[in-house]
């Protein structure tokens, strides 16, 4: 199995509580595992009864797992700060009130939430050393996984503006502006700099997904779930990237024969439903099914969690190390 492990699917579907309890299966394989949650509603502290940060935490009674919850919100923030800063500082006082204005109008466009969550997952990938198995609760999405194509487009915009800020500096010379002044200008150029930055980013982000990570999706019996992993299917192949299996979750259980009543009859009929919707996907997807959950009347912990963790067909071997 890959070093990073993704866990993805529509809102609802329970991808909070299968990578908790595939996590649970990796630390207690003896991997150093750290599990990484993105969902605002921090549903991982309420899994283990245990308040978690943005740092990893180890996981009380756990002993190899580590927690961390992401405030996707803080990250928005952190982000369109650090690009006001980038860019407040390039340019002259006159116009900054605008480039502020801006950006506050960039905070509230599509896109703006993957890309800086995109990239605060990237920090925690080559931050993570210390980890045997890395597991997001979280996959990318469409519009992030295009940000993997950027690091083509972003060679070739780099390399025209460098070749028109040459032209800049023959110009300067040519009007006996200080040679040295402007060639360092060209090789000190911070927007220049922070362009390679980003594209080397992108760089590694695309070639750790594609050769060192593995994709689950989790979805519900139920028409819209499938959908949406039909989309997340497409949006990951069209990246490169392949979907190891999936999970379904939150089937409704088949009652005994002998109970009869209103509520039988309904969670028959609901039963028999989904089932012919797990006949579908077994149909339509290419991708094998690694684990069919049942739904849970209480809260997922503790001890249902175990169940849950035990009914995962999902390899926790680690890959082993290249031959050098």
């Amino acid at each position: 199995m890959n070093r990073f492990v993704f866990f993805g699917g529509k809102g609802g579907v329970g991808k909070t509580t299968v990578s908790a309890a595939y996590g649970l299966n990796c630390a207690r394989a003896g991997l150093e595992t750290l599990l990484v949650s993105t969902d605002p509603a921090h549903s991982t502290s309420d899994v283990f009864d245990q308040q978690f940060g943005d740092e990893p935490t180890a996981v009380s009674g756990h002993d190899g797992l580590w927690a961390m919850e992401i405030d996707p919100e803080a990250e928005i923030d952190r982000h369109m700060r650090e690009i006001k800063a980038t860019m407040s500082d390039q340019v002259s006082p006159a116009i900054v009130n605008e480039i502020d204005r801006q950006i506050e109008l960039a905070h509230r466009t599509p896109g703006a939430y993957e890309a800086a969550l995109f990239d605060r997952l990237i920090d925690v990938m080559r931050s993570s050393e210390d980890y045997d198995r890395v597991v997001f609760d979280t996959s990318p999405t469409g519009g992030t996984l295009r940000l993997l194509s950027l690091p083509e487009f972003l060679e070739s915009w780099v390399e025209r503006l460098r070749e028109k800020r040459a032209e800049s500096v023959d110009l300067f010379e040519k009007a006996a502006i200080g040679d040295k002044e402007a060639r360092a200008k060209l090789a000190d150029d911070p927007i220049l700099a922070r362009l390679a930055e980003r594209k080397e980013q992108f760089a590694f982000a695309g070639e750790t997904l594609r050769e060192d990570a593995a994709f689950f999706l989790v979805l519900n019996p139920d028409e819209l779930s499938i959908e949406e992993s039909h989309r997340a299917v497409d949006d990951l192949e069209s990246a490169g990237l392949s979907v190891g299996g999936l999970v379904v979750n939150k089937v409704a259980p088949e009652p005994d024969p002998e109970e009869s009543g209103t509520g039988a009859t309904f969670l028959r009929e609901r039963h028999r439903t989904e089932r012919d919707r797990l006949d579908r996907i077994e149909r339509e997807f290419d991708q094998p099914i690694v684990a069919v959950i049942e739904q849970r009347v209480a809260e997922i912990k503790g001890g249902l969690l175990d169940e849950i963790a035990a009914e995962l067909d999902i390899d926790v071997t680690a890959a082993p190390p290249e031959q050098g």
